[in-house]
């Protein structure tokens, strides 16, 4: 039977015809149906399901009986006669229709095709992700039937095999907000499937993405036509998408597709090798557009051929003697045969090996890449034996290396960083050295009187607490870069306990030291008052007590713990494709704000507390005693600095070099500037002021004198403590003062040595005396008029009216009151001579009147026992 031709311009195109004429040819000098020819008979439907099924119903009332159906291009028409050839025991062949529908064997348990599936692709995609080790993936698909199929058998293909689908995102006509989606889920290898219309606006939205480049890579269908963005360029620009940014968004995606002809250099079933084929059709083809399936349908003509050939051997071989021109619709027999024949289809044909799998071809499938413009072949999949071949240095990535199929994160701990923990510890150490410095002069100067006077024990306390503040900064600077986890943890209780305590040793200290001043001098009943320095011992153990009982609690009842903190995503700074997540480690716990209001609320009393104290007794003009001043100074630097140290590291805290520089400054700031105002003018008043030391050597030497001249004579420190430590004060600063007693003493001395040229009348006043005159005048100095004097001294005569005179000459006792110069007469009116002078002399000491101001020989008073007294009745009394 000759071959029939009854096709126009339709689906199967003009272009398959040159093929399967040369099949036929070559079938029919291959004589492989003798005796019987080929007779194919071409319908064409122009994708049309009603003229599609009217070709078939007429083909089979009014034709010859027909043993198969090759053809079916349009899904709509193919997927309709598919369906129905169950009926007629009709067995399809088509080299074109791909769609996924038709791979239901349950629905079209007859329908067989050459050309593979669109589903097909989707293993090879498989290959070439675990090839890449991509393991997570997203995919976009416009909202058609043919795509969405081969979605959903994607995500079956990739479910089990350890590749993650993180997103899914489909579009009808603006896909821009599914490309936004993607980006926001950090979708890396995206997985399109769209027709070339909607390719160009999914690169345009790409492109405004910034979904390109090193970082992102694109997997499309690779059966666009050629230069298919030349094509939709109009409507790319219309959305303000430039011909430039198109391709740059474009550059570097993979397409994946079926391949049209083999590679591979191999004679096929035909005796001539794929290459030889082309180089025939083409020439055969003259002027008619090529079709990618012209392969197919090549190859589509021999199965049709090898089936009725093993076909007619089967028959040939039974012992029913049938023919297979005998077949009818009604033969499901040899409808079957045919069937099984079909299914057992092996060659290797242009196309590759031509092998059926539940009715679907096993073929080969090419994957490109665009490169420059252009469309370049970088590997192929090869179905039957599941391998995935890649083409050596074909494929290029814009990066160095493949992209990542997602955000790699490198979670780094922010550390603190080594020199600064270094610099800021070589801050500390100094200040620790100056701290011992510090308590080496306080040790070896206790015994002097300005240390003695400012509680030597008290300093050491403030020198241990500032060492201990100090000692917190080394902790503070200790991480999850230095320790373990759980040392951490330690030391977040560790350095808490070593501050606070520190603090409160420090400051409660000087406090305690200020409380004894306030206590002394704001005694309004002048009572005597000793304060000793245990007692100041048990105030700064209270304090302490108190921090210990927070402390214990805060550890009991919510202990700090460590915390891990993960902030956002950065950029790595060395450029490669990675994001660093930063974290940092706290000390925190569940109820972390109440805790330190508690200890803020302590520390601020105990901060108010020594500023009340530092006022009340900022008018103590006793340096040695008083150092509110200096306190003052002390928590206004102190108070400011924690309050914007606080407040800064609290904003810094996701900074933790600048955290801890911040607190390590503060830290040493506050304590430095504590010892350096308690100790620096006590060492320069040491070094600046050496007569004061002297005084105060002399005056323990005239004391030591005293007593050794005296063993009933006692220290005016003894009646009074804070009147002895006025005194003493006042003595050390007033020079003047000194200068003019030395002035009397020459005066006394001259007179003594006039009395001593009169031995006969020279007296002296017993010993034993010399304790009440010194009372008398110690009382006077602190009186404030010389009549205040006056009654002293009246009330101690009158209290002792017979006073035990010694001379040289006893029998002279009783002689004339004018001759015996040490009568009582007399000696009262020497003593009211000379206790002006001495009240005047000491008077600037207590701010009185300058002595200067008044003749040192009359009373202020002027009273008529005040008068002027000739030389040669003066006297001098020892012991003042």
């Amino acid at each position: 039977m000759p071959l029939t031709k009854e096709v126009a311009k339709g689906s199967i195109g003009r272009g398959v015809l040159p093929a399967v004429e040369l099949a036929i040819e070559q079938i029919r000098n291959e004589s492989l149906l003798r005796p019987y020819f080929l007779d194919l008979r071409l319908y064409d439907t122009e994708c049309d399901n009603a003229k599609g099924l009217k070709a078939f119903y007429d083909a089979i009332k009014y034709g010859p009986n027909h043993l198969m159906v090759f053809g079916g291009v349009c899904p709509s028409v193919t997927s309709i006669i598919a369906e129905s050839l169950q009926g007629w025991n009709l067995v399809q062949l088509s080299f074109a229709a791909t769609t996924p529908v038709l791979a239901d064997k349950k629905k079209y348990p007859y329908f067989f095709r050459t050309v593979p599936s669109d589903n097909a692709v989707n293993p090879a995609i498989l290959k070439l992700l675990k090839h890449y080790q991509w393991k997570r993936v997203g995919t976009l698909t416009q909202d058609v039937q043919r795509f969405s199929e081969v979605r959903n058998d994607l995500t079956g293909v990739l479910y089990g095999e350890d590749i993650e689908i993180s997103d899914t995102e489909s579009f009808s006509n603006d896909p821009c907000t599914s490309v936004k989606k993607l980006k926001g889920n950090d979708v890396r290898i995206i997985l399109g499937q769209f027709d070339q219309n909607m390719a160009a606006k999914v690169f345009c939205c790409a492109y405004e993405e910034n979904m390109y480049g090193s970082k992102y890579q694109w997997i499309i269908p690779g059966w666009y036509e050629p230069s298919w963005w030349e094509q939709v360029h109009t409507e790319a620009n219309s959305s303000r998408c430039l011909r430039k940014n198109l391709l740059a968004a474009m550059e570097g995606y993979i397409g994946v597709d079926f391949e049209p002809l083999s590679s591979k250099q191999i004679k096929t079933i035909s005796g001539k090798t794929p290459q030889q084929y082309e180089r025939e059709y083409n020439n055969k083809r003259s002027g008619v557009g090529p079709s990618k399936f012209h392969g197919y349908a090549y190859d589509g003509i021999w199965v049709i051929a090898k089936t009725l050939q093993r076909a007619m051997e089967t028959l040939h071989a039974s012992s029913r003697h049938q023919r297979i021109q005998d077949f009818n619709y009604t033969d499901h027999t040899l409808g079957r045969i045919i069937l099984n024949a079909m299914n057992e289809t092996n060659f290797f044909g242009v196309t590759g090996q031509v092998v059926f799998r539940n009715g679907e071809r096993m073929g080969t499938i090419k994957f490109t890449q665009f490169q420059d413009s252009r469309e370049v072949k970088v590997g192929e999949y090869n179905a039957v034996a599941d391998t995935l071949e890649m083409i050596n240095d074909t494929i290029r990535f814009q990066g160095s290396e493949p992209p990542k199929d997602k955000t790699i994160i490198l979670e780094q701990l922010r550390k603190i960083s080594l020199p600064l923990y270094s610099i800021l510890s070589a801050l500390t150490i100094l200040g620790m050295i100056m701290a011992s410095a510090f308590l080496f002069f306080n040790i070896k100067n206790r015994n002097q009187k300005l240390i003695k006077m400012s509680s030597p024990y008290m300093n050491n306390l403030i020198i241990l607490g500032g060492m201990l503040s100090y000692a917190s900064i080394f902790l503070f600077g200790l991480d999850g870069s230095f320790v373990s986890e759980k040392t951490f943890e330690t030391l977040c209780t560790v350095r808490t306990w070593i501050l606070t305590v520190g603090y409160t040793t420090a400051f409660g200290a000087m406090f305690a030291k200020t409380w004894r001043v306030h206590a002394i001098f704001k005694n309004v009943k002048m009572k005597k008052k000793i304060i000793k320095d245990q007692k100041l011992l048990v105030i700064v153990g209270g304090m302490l007590l108190i921090d210990l009982c927070i402390l214990i609690c805060w550890q009991a009842v919510d202990p700090l713990r460590r915390t891990v903190e993960r902030y956002s995503m950065e950029p790595d700074p060395a450029g490669r494709d990675i994001s660093i997540r930063p974290l940092l480690e706290h000390c925190e716990n569940t109820h972390m704000t109440i805790w330190l209001g508690i200890v803020y609320a302590y520390k601020g009393l105990l901060m108010l507390f020594g500023c009340f104290l530092a006022w009340e007794t900022r008018n103590v003009s006793i340096p040695a005693l008083n150092d509110s001043k200096y306190i003052g100074m002390s928590v206004y630097n102190v108070g400011i600095m924690c309050i914007i140290g606080a407040a800064v590291s609290f904003l810094t805290r996701d900074q933790p070099n600048v955290q801890f520089c911040i607190v390590a400054l503060v830290i040493i700031f506050c304590s430095t500037i504590t010892l350096c105002l308690v100790f620096v003018p006590k060492l320069i008043t040491l070094r600046t002021n050496p007569d004061a030391a002297t005084q105060n050597r002399r005056f323990q030497f005239t004391q030591n004198q005293k007593k050794e001249d005296s063993k009933t004579s006692t220290s005016v420190t003894s009646v009074n403590q804070a009147s002895t430590s006025r005194l003493e004060g006042l003595q050390s600063e007033n020079h003047r003062l000194r200068m003019k007693i030395t002035e009397l003493d020459k005066d006394l001395e001259e007179v003594t040595m006039q009395l001593q040229d009169t031995p006969e009348k020279t007296t002296y006043i017993k010993q034993n005396h010399y304790q009440e005159l010194n009372d008398i005048l110690s009382l006077g100095n602190f009186t404030e008029s010389t009549d205040g004097g006056k009654a002293i001294l009246k009330n101690h005569l009158d209290q002792n009216p017979q006073l035990q005179w010694n001379t040289t000459e006893p029998s002279r006792t009783c002689k004339d009151p004018i001759e015996d110069i040490n009568s009582p007469e007399h000696i009262q009116r020497r003593l009211s001579l000379q206790l002006p002078i001495l009240h005047h002399a000491y008077l600037p000491s207590i701010g009185g009147v300058d002595a200067s101001c008044v003749s040192p020989c009359v009373s202020p008073t002027a009273s008529p026992r005040h008068r002027h007294v000739p030389p040669s009745f003066r006297v001098m009394v020892s012991g003042l």
